[in-house]
């Protein structure tokens, strides 16, 4: 048996991680590199991109992509593997929210958030999963939402994609453990992200989220260090299929 700290070590992993230009996985970002990995940005925003290579340093490249679109999808891939080789790590972590209420959902509003939130990370995977297999090890992490499980206001497109996320990823341990690839999702609770700025902005709001959550707050962006980790190296060698909720028990109570 290893030291338990070599569980986590990912020293010549390569992590690509789409929406990391802010929030969470820009936070994931981070991490991946900390604990040894050389880690590719994906989003839209180059500047923002820029910004994350700076404070990452050499380790880092930012590759400016639109995720959703999918035909652009190989040559995506190719620019993701271009600075250090195809990645053993990805981590989906772009996503939108239109807030549409049902009697409001528009066909565009529909289309951006399934295409963005559930379409994205399997063709994506899809096109990066080859070389996965070749290695014999691979990682995908997807995020899921409290709203995989729980209806929100104005959450009805979203929720169909994050309810989509969680079949999507017992899809993918099925169709790819075999090969050494797991699949997992992390369900993440109230963080103070662009995503959720409209209910940190309303100080009553997040109030009472933290309020329903068993550990009685909301979460910080190192909240995530730990499961990110966990997820994307040996330590969760024999985990798959799962969703992983951090949430500080929102969903428990």
């Amino acid at each position: 048996m290893g030291k338990p700290a070599a569980l986590f070590d990912l020293s010549g992993k390569v992590a690509c991680v789409t929406g990391a230009s802010s929030g969470l996985g820009r936070r994931a970002a981070i991490v991946l590199e900390a604990a040894g990995a050389r880690v590719v940005g994906v989003a839209r925003r180059a500047d923002a991109l820029d910004s994350l290579c700076e404070e990452i340093g050499p380790c880092a490249s930012g590759v400016v992509a639109d995720v959703a679109a999918r035909h652009a999808i190989p040559q995506l891939a190719a620019d993701i593997s271009a600075p250090f080789g195809p990645p053993d790590i990805v981590l989906h972590a772009a996503g939108v929210n239109a807030r549409q209420a049902a009697d409001n959902v528009t066909a565009n509003g529909w289309d951006q958030t399934l295409a963005l939130n559930l379409s994205a990370p399997f063709f994506l995977s899809q096109a990066l999963v080859p070389a996965m297999q070749a290695k014999g090890w691979g990682r995908i992490v997807n995020f899921a939402s409290l709203q995989a499980t729980r209806a929100f206001p104005a959450g009805i497109a979203y929720g169909a994609s994050k309810g989509g996320i969680t079949q999507l990823t017992r899809a993918m341990a099925e169709a790819w453990s075999p090969h050494g690839i797991t699949a997992n999702a992390i369900g993440p609770g109230f963080f103070p992200t662009q995503l959720t700025a409209a209910v940190f902005d309303d100080d009553t709001r997040a109030a009472r989220n933290a309020a329903q959550t068993c550990i009685g707050r909301n979460g910080t962006l190192e909240d995530i260090d730990g499961p990110v980790l966990f997820l994307c190296s040996d330590a969760s060698n024999y985990v798959t299929g799962q969703v992983l909720m951090v949430d500080g028990g929102f969903t428990a109570k």
